[in-house]
């Protein structure tokens, strides 16, 4: 005769409490390597970042390599942060004007596209422009020069390549994003005039004196300047990654692609703190 079903029923229940707490402690043990990890690179992206400050302040300095890292993440990033604001500039244009003409207030049109661009939509859309170029270009570069143990080199040299290739690179990304932001925010402007001038004529000179009118620098440097931060982020994760990297040309991809995820990541979150911490300083 065969067993009553009761029976059978006892005998599947402990395979399945014994399946049960594998899987628990399967996830508990993903969870635990998953913090660790994150307090992990935290702690080396710590580590990293006062060689970086203790190279750069240690003579000899290198001017050169600077200057052309100015260049590099400046004038060639220029184009893609006058597109990426004209492109902002347009797109708030036509629905500032929309929205503001449903509820009659068409005159505010200047302040609304000024205080946008400038304060709100100029900053973050020039990090992340500049996040994904110079972001992947210099994790992709340093990274290719790791795996071909060129950094390696450079250091049996007697030179230091954090004060050579990592700090001259970040130092380049802080000191050009205010001035990238800034021609971001004229390109948005402009084109944002010139939209609205397309649909109802509006002269150059009424739109900056009324989009400018009662305003104070306070209202307009520190989101500038806020962007200083938005270089340290991009260059500071892009470095790490780059010269952290390994395992052939599938590191450097992937150094690439995370300098430009986690660079954005972190300058949106950053974003958050810093717009809190203006409205605190400069009400």
């Amino acid at each position: 005769m065969s067993q009553p079903v009761s029976t059978n029923l006892i005998a599947i229940r402990p395979r399945l409490a014994d399946r049960g707490a594998t899987s628990a402690v399967a996830i508990v043990d993903v969870a635990t390597r998953f913090v660790g990890g994150f307090f992990e690179w935290f702690g080396n992206i710590g580590i990293f970042f006062w060689q970086v400050v203790r190279a750069a302040v240690t003579p000899p300095y290198e001017w050169r390599e600077l200057i052309r890292q100015l260049d590099e993440v400046g004038s060639k990033s220029l184009p893609l942060v006058a597109l990426a604001g004209a492109a902002v500039g347009v797109v708030i244009s036509l629905e500032a004007r929309y929205s503001l003409s449903r509820f009659g207030a068409k005159s505010l049109f200047p302040s609304t596209l000024v205080y946008s661009v400038i304060q709100v939509m100029g900053p973050i859309i020039t990090g992340l422009v500049v996040s994904g170029r110079v972001g992947a270009g210099i994790g992709a570069e340093l990274a290719s020069m790791k795996v071909t143990e060129q950094i390696d080199a450079i250091e049996a040299s007697a030179i230091n390549p954090y004060r050579l290739l990592a700090a001259t690179r970040i130092l380049a990304c802080i000191l050009m994003m205010p001035l990238l932001t800034i021609a971001a925010d004229v390109s948005g402007l402009l084109t944002g005039w010139f939209a609205q001038s397309m649909v109802e004529p509006l002269s150059f000179h009424q739109f900056m004196e009324s989009g400018f009118n009662g305003a104070t620098f306070n209202a307009f440097l520190p989101p500038t300047f806020k962007t200083m931060v938005y270089g340290l982020i991009i260059g500071l994760i892009a470095c790490f990654q780059g010269m952290r990297t390994s395992g052939g040309a599938e590191g450097v991809g992937r150094a690439a692609t995370n300098s430009v995820v986690l660079g954005s990541l972190f300058l949106m979150l950053a974003d958050v703190v810093l717009v809190k911490l203006i409205l605190v300083v400069f009400p």
